[in-house]
């Protein structure tokens, strides 16, 4: 499902138009990203939590030449899966092919 398919069944499911749920679908992402961005966490209880992890400087190599470059420390985003998604996509059958 991509971006607009997800506003498609937002605007859908609330009754609501596209550009009414493509503004919400916008404000959640930027208010996320905001959170982030100040180092705090966003907790959905039973859906997860969005939150910043730090990735420690290590060694890597160029696939290319094989030389060992640095790759700086830096900051990701990370989101764990909240209890009741986690058991809810552990039920869900795979689809056939």
């Amino acid at each position: 499902m991509n971006k607009a398919e997800l506003i498609d069944q937002l605007a859908k499911d609330a009754g609501i138009t596209k550009v009414q749920a493509g503004a919400t679908l916008d404000s959640f992402m930027s208010t996320v990203i905001t959170t982030l961005k100040k180092g705090d966490t966003v907790t959905l209880v039973g859906f997860g939590t969005f939150s910043v992890s730090q990735r420690a400087a290590r060694n890597g190599r160029n696939p290319q030449t094989g030389a060992t470059i640095k790759i700086k420390a830096t900051k990701v985003a990370k989101f764990k899966a909240g209890k009741e998604l986690s058991e809810q996509v552990a039920k869900a059958k795979a689809p056939k092919k």
